[in-house]
C-alpha cells in the first residue's frame, strides 16, 4: 500500500501488534526467499500460546529451504490454473473474486487515504494486503494513526468475517509446512485480536 510517512509516538504494545500485522504480510505476498526463512529461523516465541506458535513457526523455518517454500507457495496459492487457497475476501465471503466485498474495502480505502501501491497487481483484498493496511493504520503509516474505535470497525469489517477461516485452511493445508506453520501463527492471532476487540464498546 502506498503512503505519506510520518513519525508518530507509538505504544510499545501497538507497535508489536502492528510488527506481527507486518510480518504476516511479509510471509504471505510471495514465497520467502533464504533471508526471510533466516530471519524467522532466528526468532524466539514466548510461553502464550501466540508465542509457541511463533516458536514452532521459527522451527520449521530452520529446516525449510527456499525451493521447499517456494513449491509450497505455488501449490497453495497459484497452481495449475488456480492454487489450493485463493487468499481473498471476496472468494471467501462470496465464493466469488472482485465482489462486494473488495469494492467495500476499496470504499473504505478512499476514505482512509490509503492507496493502491505502485505496481500491485493483486486485488487488494488479498490476505496480505489486509495485514499490511492493519499495520500501517496502528502506527500511522497513511498520514494518521487510526483510533483503536476505527481499527476495530476496519478489522470487523474487512478482516474478522473470514481471515481466522482462511488462517485455519492454510494451517490445516496437506500442501504446506512451512505455510500451515504461518496458518496457525495467524489463526492464533486473528483470534486474539478479534476477543480483544469484542471487548472494547461499540
Amino acid at each position: 500500500m502506498s503512503a505519506a510517512v510520518t513519525e508518530y509516538v507509538i505504544d510499545p504494545e501497538d507497535r508489536a501488534r502492528s510488527e506481527l500485522y507486518d510480518f504476516l504480510g511479509l510471509l504471505l505476498v510471495k514465497p520467502v526467499d533464504a533471508t526471510v526463512l533466516q530471519q524467522v529461523a532466528g526468532l524466539d516465541g514466548d510461553d502464550t500460546t501466540l508465542g509457541r506458535a511463533l516458536t514452532v513457526l521459527s522451527k520449521v523455518a530452520g529446516v525449510t529451504t527456499p525451493e521447499t517454500a517456494e513449491r509450497e507457495y505455488n501449490a497453495l496459492f497459484i497452481g495449475l490454473g488456480r492454487g489450493e487457497l485463493l487468499p481473498y475476501a471476496s472468494h471467501y465471503l462470496t465464493g466469488f473474486l472482485n465482489e462486494k466485498p473488495l469494492a467495500n474495502l476499496r470504499a473504505d480505502m478512499a476514505k482512509r487515504g490509503i492507496g493502491r501501491a505502485d505496481g500491485k497487481r493483486e486485488p487488494e483484498d488479498h490476505i496480505a494486503s489486509l495485514m499490511e493496511m492493519m499495520a500501517g493504520m496502528i502506527v500511522g503509516r497513511f498520514g494518521t494513526v487510526t483510533s483503536v474505535a476505527e481499527q476495530k470497525q476496519f478489522f470487523q469489517t474487512h478482516i474478522e468475517p473470514w481471515a481466522i477461516h482462511f488462517f485455519s485452511d492454510l494451517e490445516a493445508s496437506s500442501s504446506s509446512v512451512f505455510y500451515g506453520a504461518v496458518g496457525a501463527l495467524g489463526r492464533q492471532y486473528m483470534e486474539i485480536e478479534a476477543e480483544a476487540f469484542n471487548m472494547l464498546p461499540n
